[in-house]
């Protein structure tokens, strides 16, 4: 007769091997709630939106290039590429992005596959296929200047900023919130880390990266811990890192200083667009 305590076992095995499938193919949908945000059928009409549709090997994404502000406008001017966080869509970017068109920087929001009215469905090869796409629109535009690309990611866009890094040159990179990889997350979920479909290795891709990374994290966060941005700091070959007093939603918590901290930090690259 069959033991008690294997009978448990084996029956805790299955039942741990079903959360894990359950949880293998969910996890896109953890992974992008953004993708069920509804937006309108068409972007806002704006002379300070210029939509553009980028075409990947997939799909086609949805971008808005976003023209540089104020007296140093016009003529070539570096860009910011602005990937954005899991649960948000281009439509609520542009106020966020004056920051940069303000020091004279154009920007370009790049949507993700199956956000908003992009077609497709999120990925990681698919939002890094979106990175690119936008990346070499932008380098045959008369008015960018190539050298000062810029890539800045907040979250979920953090691994796609790092992920461009590896394929097209950058002057910087800057990283609000970000994550190591996605395989911690899977570990806390008691899940092994090879299960994670879409891990965007970015402690890999800054052990290559040679340009300077700005690094801003919350001490507070609970969703992404500070540890992340710690560790990623020290992983860069020219890592700069300013923790907050904030958490993952609420950052940063001085607007004022967060752009004063971005420009400094450009500055010093020689890649603001005051220059």
């Amino acid at each position: 007769m069959e033991h008690p305590l294997v009978r448990i076992f084996i029956l805790a095995v299955l039942a741990y091997v079903g959360y894990a499938l359950l949880c293998f193919l969910v996890q896109r949908t953890i992974i992008y709630p953004g993708r069920s945000l509804s937006v309108a059928g068409q972007p806002p009409d704006s002379p300070d939106i210029h939509p553009l549709w980028l075409t990947t090997p997939y799909v086609h994404v949805e971008s808005w290039f976003l023209p540089a502000t104020g007296s140093v406008a016009g003529g070539r001017r570096p860009v910011v590429l602005f990937f954005h966080g899991n649960g948000e869509v281009i439509d609520v970017l542009p106020d966020q992005a004056e920051g940069f068109r303000r020091m004279g920087m154009h920007v370009m929001l790049v949507e993700y596959p199956g956000y908003g009215r992009s077609g497709g469905s999120p990925s990681e090869e698919g939002i890094t296929a979106a990175a690119v796409a936008a990346y070499d629109e932008l380098v045959r535009r008369a008015d960018t200047d190539s050298g000062r690309m810029i890539a800045f990611g907040r979250s979920l866009g953090c691994g796609a900023a790092c992920a461009l890094s590896l394929r097209r040159p950058l002057a910087a990179l800057i990283l609000q919130s970000p994550f190591t990889s996605t395989r911690p997350f899977a570990r806390q979920m008691l899940l092994p880390g090879f299960l994670a479909r879409d891990v965007f290795d970015n402690r890999k891709a800054l052990e290559s990266y040679g340009g300077a990374v700005l690094i801003l994290h919350g001490t507070e966060d609970d969703i992404i811990p500070v540890g992340h941005g710690r560790e990623l700091a020290r992983t860069a070959r020219r890592g700069c890192l300013v923790e907050l007093r904030c958490g993952h939603n609420d950052c940063p918590p001085d607007w004022v200083e967060f752009w004063r901290i971005i420009e400094g930090f450009l500055e010093k690259e020689g890649v603001s667009g005051r220059k």
